[in-house]
């Protein structure tokens, strides 16, 4: 993703900045999603992995991004709390 739109992005619901997820996160994450056990905000499941993503300041939620655009919904946020091995940094 273009850094400059990055920069402008912000969570929906905490309006906290935005910023593209490590390959260590991102590595977790679909690490969980394969195992089935990662949810969205609005109960269903996170069915696919993701090759990008956007994390919040205090990482706590992650937007996926689909062909280079970002899904910035509330009830599409996954929440890192569910991801027992998510890094904290």
């Amino acid at each position: 993703m273009d850094r400059k739109l990055i920069d402008l992005l912000c969570s929906p619901d905490t309006r906290q900045p935005l910023s593209l997820l490590d390959a260590r996160g991102l590595d977790a994450l679909n690490h969980a999603i394969g195992a089935g056990g990662v949810v969205k905000a609005d109960g269903s499941a996170q069915a696919h992995t993701l090759r990008e993503a956007l994390l919040t300041r205090d990482r706590k939620q992650v937007f996926r991004v689909d062909d280079g655009i970002p899904v910035l919904l509330a009830e599409e946020a996954i929440a890192t709390a569910q991801i027992a091995d998510f890094p904290e940094k």
